[in-house]
């Protein structure tokens, strides 16, 4: 895993109205249940949640081969799903290969892939669908099909619209992994380790963007803190040309927020956000010697930002995995917890630290499970 992202690291820096009735308790399944996945776009942390589903459905004895291997140089889950399809095996699941949608992070996309699912779901081949990260969630939760719903790897499905609240979906076939409180465990710990005074954040200042960063919790975790909360929004990211603009207005947000004052800064979650443009976005603040802590997570804390919880990705697979169990064998997915704490433990990347002259310590260190040292390519 760490040479995968590594190598990703090293890389240069980049439906018309399907009405069901609403669903009853499902009976035990008698024949292989077809499953589709929808996604966004190409990102590490789906890729490596889907690895975790595997895994554990293999354990479960639902799938006869979770080993699925990461692709090399490629974010997309498209690979892993063809491996699934023809590997998985089992007599309980069948991931249908045709039956993989991806936005590609593209807004024009987004809904003609949505269209094209909803046109599959007619034809009444497909039995559950997972749909990973907030465009697929916000895409197909609210739609009424009769099939069961499990949405992962959204930062707070319940601002994001997506189910109605942490212990309701709001729809009968319809689960997604919450996580309450996790953000503002996140600006706790950092302020904690830092002691900050005025916290800096880049955003999408749109309904859509505010919600996947979970800003609410954001400004409830600085208000309890006692620290100025700065900001620098842009409008829809993605109307824009795509990842790679997006990335350069993420830098330049982050010149901004060092002109402003910060003293330190909270990488928000970003749809597309690739690993390999994370050097590239994170120059401005390491040359200005400010702390970074990442909400998504170690993944990109392998790639520069100084401070993360480790990546709880393949946990929420897992999760995910037991969920599906359990509705295979009749139970209704609102019925189900939805309730996902992840681990609290801390990744730190010690070059960055080095970078910006910021020395462990030793009560700090006795937290940390993950440690990275390898050079990011910041130029000085």
């Amino acid at each position: 895993m760490k040479k995968h992202i590594l190598q990703l690291c090293g890389a240069a820096l980049l439906a018309a109205g399907l009405v069901f009735p609403p669903p009853a308790a499902a009976a035990p399944v008698s024949k292989p249940w077809r499953i589709a996945l929808v996604t966004g776009g190409p990102f590490i942390e789906f890729q490596i949640t889907l690895q975790g589903l595997a895994q554990r459905l293999a354990e479960l004895g639902l799938i006869a081969n979770g080993a699925i291997p990461m692709p090399e140089h490629d974010a997309s889950q498209a690979p892993m799903w063809r491996w699934l399809a023809e590997n998985a095996g089992g007599d309980t699941l069948r991931f249908v290969a045709d039956a993989f949608y991806s936005s590609e992070w593209n807004l024009d996309q987004r809904p003609v892939v949505k269209e094209k699912l909803m046109e599959r779901l007619r034809e009444g081949d497909i039995d559950c669908i997972l749909a990973f990260g907030g465009w697929a969630g916000q895409d197909i939760a609210p739609e009424d099909v009769r099939i069961p719903v499990l949405v992962l790897a959204v930062p707070n499905a319940v601002a994001a619209g997506i189910v109605s609240s942490a212990d309701d979906s709001g729809r009968d076939n319809l689960l997604a992994a919450v996580d309450p409180g996790r953000y503002e465990r996140h600006v706790q710990v950092f302020h904690k380790i830092i002691g900050f005074s005025r916290l800096g954040i880049a955003y999408e200042d749109t309904p859509a963007g505010r919600d996947s960063i979970a800003l609410k919790d954001i400004e409830a975790a600085t208000g309890e803190e006692g620290v100025e909360l700065l900001r620098c929004t842009t409008a829809d990211l993605y109307a824009f040309g795509g990842v790679e603009e997006a990335m350069r207005r993420r830098r330049a947000c982050h010149e901004d927020l060092v002109r402003q004052g910060a003293d330190a800064v909270y990488i928000t979650y970003q749809v597309g956000m690739s690993h390999e443009y994370m050097p590239y976005v994170l120059e401005p603040l390491i040359r200005a010697g400010l702390p970074t802590f990442d909400q998504q997570g170690s993944l990109h804390v392998q790639c520069g930002v100084m401070l993360g919880m480790t990546s709880s990705s393949r946990e929420e697979g897992f999760f995910a995995a037991a969920a599906l169990e359990k509705i295979l064998k009749g139970s209704l997915p609102r019925s189900l917890s939805q309730r996902f704490e992840s681990t609290l433990s801390l990744a730190v990347n010690l070059y960055t630290a080095a970078l910006i002259g910021w020395n462990l310590p030793m009560e700090v260190l006795a937290a940390v499970d993950e440690f990275y040292r390898d050079p990011i390519a910041i130029s000085r």
